[in-house]
């Protein structure tokens, strides 16, 4: 595989680790190479392509395999993931030749794609709904419950988010770009609620006021910001997909469809003559 920005190569000796690449820039890909025996896990529907020598089987929850995973473990795990916005299922690639062999997948809206090695980060990631993509095998997909009250209600995200755990890669979708930072003990940011990609579980997740009432009114930024506390690690996204499906179907304007005349001089009469009424 050719260098690209985000690329790792596994190290001698982790059995669990997996080589990948990120490919592209505004509308990204991702591809994993496995060794023989080695497995990934994906959100169904990310799959692009695979070498003949990867076998694809979809299961019911998220793949994990870990301890408790006779039916009723399996059946809460799919419960969790229908409660953070994803599918019943997952889809495991397992490579079952010889050699290397690599699978990609993508991701559905544009935007950016984030490995993170989980073992680096605690163990355990939280995100926005709808984030995970793809992962090593081992990897679980949990719920993460706001504790406050008004957070739960105006935060964005809502009282669910993703709660990644496990020590291997995982690999989260974020829109358009990202900026990582990360907050000393007691340092602070404000950070648009729908902003808000992932976070460390040792980051404080509260609300602030926007302002006064004129900017709540006027401002176009909503009643209140994330107020992120550390120590930890914060990872920030420029464009939620809310904000463009928003943009989106104010473009489409009441009729729903065609709108080539907006800008024009006419302005109602002249969406009538281009037939955009």
């Amino acid at each position: 595989m050719t260098a690209s920005p985000w690329e790792h190569r596994r190290a001698p000796g982790v059995a669990d680790d997996i080589d990948f690449a990120i490919r592209g820039e505004e509308l990204q890909f991702l591809e994993i190479e496995l060794d023989p025996g080695e497995s990934a896990v994906a959100e169904a529907g990310a799959f692009v392509w695979k070498d003949a020598a990867v076998d694809m089987t979809t299961v019911f929850g998220d793949g994990s395999g870990g301890a408790g995973e006779g039916f009723m473990g399996k059946l809460l795990g799919a419960g969790k993931r229908l409660l953070t916005g994803e599918s019943l299922f997952t889809t495991v690639f397992t490579h079952r030749g010889q050699g290397k062999a690599r699978v990609a997948f993508a991701s559905p809206t544009p935007g950016s794609i984030l490995p993170l090695h989980l073992a680096e980060l605690g163990g355990v990631l939280i995100c926005q709904k709808d984030s995970f993509l793809a992962a090593a095998k081992g990897v679980s997909i949990g719920v993460h419950f706001q504790r406050r009250v008004m957070t739960g209600l105006f935060g964005g995200e809502g009282f669910i988010m993703q709660r990644l755990e496990g020590d291997g890669w995982v690999f989260v979708q974020m829109g358009g770009a990202l900026v990582e930072r990360e907050l000393a003990p007691g340092e602070q940011i404000h950070v648009d609620t729908g902003c808000l990609a992932a976070y460390m579980p040792t980051v404080d997740f509260d609300l602030v006021m926007a302002g006064g009432v004129k900017s709540v009114i006027f401002g176009g930024e909503g009643l209140f910001f994330a107020r992120l506390t550390g120590p930890g690690k914060v990872w920030i996204q420029s464009l939620p997909f809310s904000r463009l499906a928003g943009r989106m179907l104010a473009a489409a304007g009441p009729a729903g469809g065609q709108n080539r005349g907006e800008g024009s001089l006419l302005g109602p009469l002249g969406d009538l003559i281009g037939g955009n009424r």
